[in-house]
């Protein structure tokens, strides 16, 4: 356990201090702006679609740690992914963030995103971890804008076909 929490803890600061596909994607073709009004992260995702697979993507903003170094592996995971690859990614992510996936018994696509999975025991960063992902969706079906209150609450508002 002490183990899993020093990963975590070095992955956060590791992406934080160098976010991977920070910064701006010229000429995006679908982007999405998402905010956490609880901790007052504000991030952007752009992204550019080659057919059905993300050929390129990009965020900024102004977060906290664990939502910055999220975006910044969610980023380096769904670049050349498909769309429908990246829903999943998605809803797993969200789904093991809540707690509803059980990464041993459940199969799953997560990899190296699993560091995020002790984020369940922290309720008021859950949706920290969860902003990028759910920015994500929205910049996926062409929606402006998102946040983590109210009726767009990741944690109970379905994502896709969840």
């Amino acid at each position: 356990m002490a183990d899993t929490k020093a990963l975590y803890q070095e992955v956060i600061l590791d992406h934080n201090r160098k976010p991977r596909n920070y910064g701006t994607l010229e000429h995006a073709s679908h982007k999405a702006e998402g905010h956490n009004p609880l901790c007052g992260d504000h991030i952007k995702v752009a992204l550019n679609l080659d057919g059905d697979h993300i050929d390129g993507i990009a965020f900024q903003g102004e977060s906290c740690a664990i939502c910055k170094a999220s975006a910044s592996m969610m980023t380096a995971t769904v670049k050349g992914k498909s769309r429908r690859d990246a829903e999943t990614l998605i809803r797993e992510f969200r789904d093991m963030a809540i707690g509803k996936l059980d990464l041993t018994s459940q199969p799953h696509h997560l990899g190296r995103l699993t560091v995020f999975a002790g984020v369940r025991d922290l309720p008021t960063r859950v949706k920290c971890a969860i902003l990028p992902w759910h920015t994500l969706h929205a910049a996926l079906n062409s929606i402006a804008s998102t946040s983590t209150e109210a009726e767009d609450d990741p944690m109970h508002a379905p994502i896709g076909n969840a």
